[in-house]
């Protein structure tokens, strides 16, 4: 496989660390690691060395052979030199003791506690690098995230905090959320919230009917507040037409914020009409055929009589004992009997 070069900038500026792109993976020589920590390569060696005795990593995942041509005296020769891989990389900036060192654990920690409160580290130089092969998957991951109800209702919140009639704790402000939401999910699929939710949900199909829930990345099951959640019943095409709705209504939404003029609720509203109206969408006119109430109430108890049914069904754990215990049987049955003496 071909590598790509990539130029690696460190957070001083100073040095460039050229990069192979190769099996999924990012290699540097012993020489480049010593480089991009300033330690000597005998230290690095002595990193190496340490890791793979203690078992951190394995030498044959981590470690490999590149031909690289290097300069020796008036000639260049072509020589096979060991490069490791970036977890190598990383166990070795956790272990330097140099200024580099510090500024790796430095940037590590800093990047560690942002995906541990936000969920997500986001590399702003590599999204604007033109070519790169990773904006598409990460600008998908922001409008999910972005069109998730609750994501979206603080996001709502902060918009329409300029509304001269807005007051947090109002009844009128839940309504008003609920017919933004109502819009949207009307403008991208022609239902309703409450309407996706009554028809969809039931005890009888597999995971009450939703298509994604909250412990779903995890293996885990439905939970019953996931039944309530109109987003999480909406098949891919559904869920992405709805993401590129909600996404290019917030960038215009902030537009509009952004002017200050005084906005009430209710211009806020006719403004999203005319959004969608511009963008060639259905505008949803009345309340729709299901209150948001009842469908809420059968959503729990469809889920509730669901999780009857699953709390009578044998385990994960238990399913794997069965299978192993079966297939432990038949490869017993095969096996000839052992002949007897004498006979």
């Amino acid at each position: 496989m071909s590598g790509e070069m990539i130029l690696y900038n460190t957070e001083d500026g100073t040095t460039v660390v050229q990069l192979k792109a190769r099996d999924g993976s990012v290699w540097l020589s012993q020489a480049q690691i010593a480089e991009l920590f300033e330690v000597t390569p005998q230290a690095v060696t002595q990193h190496v060395k340490a890791i793979y005795e203690d078992g951190e990593l394995i030498e044959t995942a981590t470690c490999k052979e590149f031909l690289q041509v290097r300069t020796e005296g008036n000639r260049e020769v072509s020589r096979q030199i060991a490069h490791y891989s970036l977890p190598m990389i990383l166990a070795i900036g956790f272990r330097v003791r140099s200024v580099r060192g510090m500024q790796f654990r430095r940037w590590a920690a800093t990047s560690l506690s942002e995906y541990l409160v936000k969920g997500f580290v986001m590399d702003d130089a590599r999204l604007k690098e033109p070519g790169t092969d990773y904006f598409e998957e990460l600008l998908a991951r922001i409008r999910d995230i972005r069109s998730s109800e609750r994501m979206f209702y603080q996001k709502v919140l902060d918009i329409y905090g300029t509304s001269v009639d807005y007051d947090r704790n109002a009844e009128t402000t839940q309504l008003f959320f609920q017919t933004v939401q109502n819009k949207m999910h009307w403008a991208a699929h022609g239902h309703t919230a409450a309407e996706v939710i009554s028809a969809r949900v039931s005890a009888t199909k597999d995971h009450v009917g939703l298509t994604s829930w909250a412990n779903q990345s995890k293996g885990g099951p439905p939970r019953k507040t996931d039944v309530t959640i109109a987003k999480n019943y909406l098949s891919e095409d559904e869920i992405q037409a709805l993401n590129r709705i909600v996404t290019a209504y917030l960038e215009f939404a902030e537009l509009q914020a952004m002017n200050r003029k005084p906005m009430t609720m209710h211009d806020w509203i006719a403004k999203l009409d005319n959004f969608l109206a511009l963008s060639d969408r259905d505008i949803l006119s009345h309340a729709g055929k299901v209150k948001a109430d009842a469908a809420k109430a059968k959503a729990q108890i469809e889920y509730d009589k669901w999780h009857a049914e699953q709390l009578n069904k044998p385990s994960m754990v238990e399913r794997h004992f069965v299978e192993a215990t079966t297939k432990a049987k038949k490869i017993g049955a095969s096996r000839p009997s052992p002949k007897h003496k004498g006979t």
